[in-house]
């Protein structure tokens, strides 16, 4: 049998996500997640609605996750919509935006799943270099591409653009300018106002961070309601399901659970940014649940990568020449950043 795929699918690489270990032992600080469980109200919620009502097909509008997200964050019902994950959601936006030779512009280096989504649609990827201090670039929006995608924070720099910056990039693009806000929970500041102010602004945030729901796949996407509308027009007729649905609204119903976790987490990334140069790394300023390090020394941390793993303990090490020199370390429990400085110490 011959199976023959489009050209652009066929040349394309597909997104590679962070390891997951199939065998238990592991320190796991390689994927961002959060070492904090949910809220218990989410579980809760979960087996409500674990009974009788899986045989029905769920909300296709996630309407209550999306009127509790309307309540918390102060957004009309029209300007929310739900996604299976922020993936989902930025899926959406190559669908319904970007066709052959459409392009999306971003920041380089960021999520590398935004070159994946718009090869897939068969568009153009351009990638505009951050300078050394992973500052927005002031070329960005000269790019003129249909879609500008920033993360901010950004992975893995773990940095952020101020508000003010994104604001102008929102005026300054011809199309429409979409701020990935994957772990703002974990920053001083948020661009979601924006969302409200700009009729091209579209604003992503994720529950698998801050709101330690990973495993759920939960994600909100806020916008203009045009913006939304079209976006109905292209996501999955169920794309999300009853537990998802419930376990978020709970989880937005309680956000001072996620709002206590956040800060243990940012307090445990201070010790660890205070802790990486005495094992020979320095820290980027995150504003993340991550810090971004490189080799004081310079050099490939591969070995370094693979001594920890070694030693069971995951961090995330991306082979490309801007970050070769550098790991991604999730900021995990006080124990287990003591634990990644113990290894790394005898690892040096």
């Amino acid at each position: 049998m011959t199976v023959t795929f489009r050209r652009n699918i066929a040349r394309m690489e597909g997104y590679v996500p962070g390891e997951q270990p199939q065998e238990p032992g592991y320190v796991k600080l390689n994927t961002n997640e959060n070492p904090y469980p949910p809220s218990p109200e989410v579980r809760k919620a979960i087996l409500s609605e674990a009974g009788e009502r899986l045989r029905l097909y769920p909300d296709p509008g996630a309407t209550a996750l999306r009127r509790q997200a309307a309540l918390t964050y102060g957004f009309d019902l029209s300007r929310i919509i739900a996604g299976n994950g922020s993936d989902d959601l930025l899926a959406m936006v190559a669908k319904a935006f970007i066709g052959e030779k459409d392009a999306i512009a971003c920041a380089m280096p960021t999520y590398t799943l935004y070159d994946t989504l718009v090869r897939i649609q068969g568009g153009k990827f351009i990638g505009v270099p951050y300078p050394a201090d992973y500052s927005l670039p002031k070329a960005l929006a000269a790019r003129k591409a249909r879609v500008t995608v920033v993360a901010s924070p950004n992975s893995p720099s773990g940095t952020a653009v101020p508000r003010g910056v994104l604001a102008a990039l929102a005026d300054a693009v011809p199309g429409i300018l979409v701020i990935d806000e994957a772990y703002a929970d974990f920053a001083d500041d948020t661009a979601l106002s924006l969302a409200r102010e700009r009729e091209n602004v579209v604003v992503l945030r994720t529950f698998s961070k801050s709101f330690s729901l990973a495993g759920m796949r939960i994600g909100l996407g806020f916008a203009h309601p045009g913006i939304i509308e079209g976006l109905n027009k292209v996501k999955d007729s169920y794309n999300m399901n009853r537990l998802s649905i419930a376990a978020g609204t709970a989880a937005l119903a309680d956000i001072g659970w996620m709002e206590k976790n956040a800060a243990r987490i940012r307090k445990t990334r201070q010790a660890l940014a205070e802790a990486l140069p005495s094992v020979g790394f320095a820290p980027f300023p995150s504003q993340s649940n991550f810090i971004l390090a490189r080799r004081a020394r310079g050099g490939s941390a591969r070995p370094a990568y693979e001594a920890l793993k070694r030693r069971k303990i995951l961090v995330r090490y991306f082979d490309t020449p801007r970050l070769a020199e550098c790991l991604r370390i999730t900021v995990g429990t006080d124990r287990e950043t003591a634990a990644l400085i113990d290894a790394m110490k005898g690892i040096r």
